[in-house]
This record gives structure tokens, C-alpha cells and sequence, in this order.
């Protein structure tokens, strides 16, 4: 078909998708295609906006490197990230839920031991974490694989910083023969997701604000076991409603409680108030 017009184009490229020798792949591309036209017809989108959406595309691909995920950011701030989490992280009751998996996980971060001072010097409050991770059995589960990640009392993650040589306020831990595992860093506060590309432009735009809720990132995999990927948030947080990304749960808020100077749980003395969190996590059982 040569003549085609708005009403006719649309199954013309669909049968165009008929020889793809993988399904999966024909189904995806069909379905795109045909909720990417009805999106075009329904706004009757215009030249000046098809271009202006290039543009912003293009804008994200260029800014986009081996330190920052500008297209991570698009995904979670449309709430496509939480939307494909929710349909493939389904867990039983019991187990602790899933959530985003951000764009600043790196995969070479230090190892641990149990106690240690994963901030590495970031800067933030002291804050001491303890936890155990069962089964869903609630049996406890040793030498699981813990990672963790945050960012510090400014607001950024150690892979945002250029005068930094090594990890900070990252790493990985193993839990004990119990199941309880425990380290120190810092304090988690509110901070805003970066907002001076493409997608800070659109959430601007939209009259929408960048904030993420304070929150420990949190990654542990265990043989037999799903892997879990989720934070732990701050109650304190003003933006546990409005979280720009829409990966707030309530069972993963928690209370990050304040002590005044003094002995803290490390046996040093504080000057300043520190923090200390307790949560625990239960994994889910691999399926079969």
C-alpha cells in the first residue's frame, strides 16, 4: 500500500511486523505501535510538538553516561518503573515489598564486615543500622549478600561527586550465622533527584517537584531466595506523599530514632545527637 493516510498507516507498519521471527518481540512492537498512534491522534499532536519530543529524546540520550541514567530518571518520574515493578514483583504476604531500583547502584562497591563504617567519610549524622533477614518462614537467613547505598546530608551519592577516589556511604555486607546484620553510616535526608537535565525540564514544566524521601537503599540476594530490591524510608520525610519517583510504601517506612551525645552503639562517645534504625527483612522463597 503506497497511498496511505491517517486512518490506514497504522496497519500498514503492523504488517510489516508479520515475518518477525521472535513473538515476543512482534507482540511488543505491535502493541507500541499501535498506542503510540492512538496517543498521536487522540492529542492530534502537532509537527512543532513531534520535533519538540525528538529533541527532549535526544536531550536524554546525550546526557545520559556511565555515571548518570537519564532515562532511569524518565522511567521512574512517569511511574513506569514502579507500574513494571508492581506487576512482576507480586510477593506473599509477609514479605518484604519491592520498589525502585534508582539509577546509582553500582555493582563493584567494597565488602564489609559486620560493624563497619561503610560512610567511608560522607558526610551526615551517625547513623547505626541493625536488622535481621528471614525466609518467609521466618527462619533466619545467614550469609545473605546485603547491599547498600545512599546518599549523604547534601543530597548526593558518592558516583555524583568528581573529587572522590573511592566508595562512600556504599556496601556490601553479609548477614551473620542469626540472620542479623549491622553497620554505621549516615544520616538519610531528603534530597532531590538531578533535576538540571531534560527530565528536571519536564517535571518544571509539569509544576512538578524533584524530592525523593529520605531512605536507605537496600539489594540482598540469598541462594533459594528471590532477589529483593527496595529502601527503607525515613517517617520524618516531608515527601512520603509526593514522592517524585512513586516508590514509597508503607511497610517500608520507618522510624530513624534520634539520641542525644553519649555513648553510641560502637562504644565511641558522640558529642552530637546520632541516629540508630532497626528493620528487618523477609525474603521470598525462589519459585520453582
Amino acid at each position: 500500500m503506497i497511498n496511505l493516510d491517517e486512518n490506514t498507516i497504522t496497519q500498514a507498519v503492523l504488517e510489516r511486523y508479520v515475518d518477525c521471527p521472535n513473538p515476543r518481540l512482534a507482540e511488543i512492537m505491535s502493541s507500541l505501535t499501535r498506542h503510540l498512534h492512538a496517543f498521536a491522534r487522540e492529542v492530534r499532536l502537532t509537527e512543532d510538538e513531534w520535533t519538540a519530543g525528538i529533541a527532549f529524546l535526544t536531550e536524554t540520550g546525550h546526557i545520559t553516561d556511565d555515571k548518570r541514567q537519564e532515562f532511569i530518571l524518565l522511567s521512574d518520574t512517569l511511574g513506569l518503573s514502579m507500574l513494571v515493578i508492581a506487576m512482576n514483583n507480586a510477593k506473599p504476604q509477609g514479605c518484604t515489598e519491592s520498589t525502585v531500583f534508582g539509577p546509582f547502584y553500582v555493582s563493584d562497591a567494597p565488602a564489609y564486615d559486620n560493624g563497619a563504617d561503610i560512610a567511608n567519610g560522607a558526610s551526615g549524622a551517625p547513623c547505626f543500622v541493625h536488622g535481621t533477614v528471614r525466609g518467609l518462614d521466618g527462619a533466619v537467613v545467614p550469609d545473605a549478600e546485603i547491599h547498600v547505598w545512599q546518599a549523604d546530608d547534601q543530597g548526593f551519592y558518592d558516583v555524583q561527586r568528581t573529587d572522590l577516589v573511592g566508595a562512600q556511604a556504599r556496601g556490601v555486607i553479609r548477614s551473620r550465622n542469626d540472620g542479623s546484620f549491622d553497620f554505621k553510616s549516615v544520616l538519610a535526608e531528603d534530597y532531590p533527584i538531578p533535576h538540571d537535565g531534560p527530565v528536571g525540564k519536564m517535571l518544571n514544566g509539569l509544576g512538578r517537584h524533584p524530592w525523593r524521601p529520605a531512605h536507605l537503599h537496600f539489594m540482598i540476594k540469598a541462594p533459594g531466595f528471590e532477589t529483593l530490591i527496595t529502601h527503607v524510608f525515613r517517617k520524618e520525610s516531608q515527601y512520603l506523599e509526593s514522592d517524585v519517583v512513586f516508590g514509597v510504601r508503607s511497610s517500608l517506612v520507618a522510624d530513624w530514632v534520634r539520641h542525644e551525645s553519649g555513648p553510641m552503639p560502637d562504644g565511641q562517645l558522640s558529642s552530637s545527637p546520632f541516629y540508630t534504625l532497626d528493620y528487618d527483612f523477609v525474603i521470598n522463597p525462589a519459585r520453582p
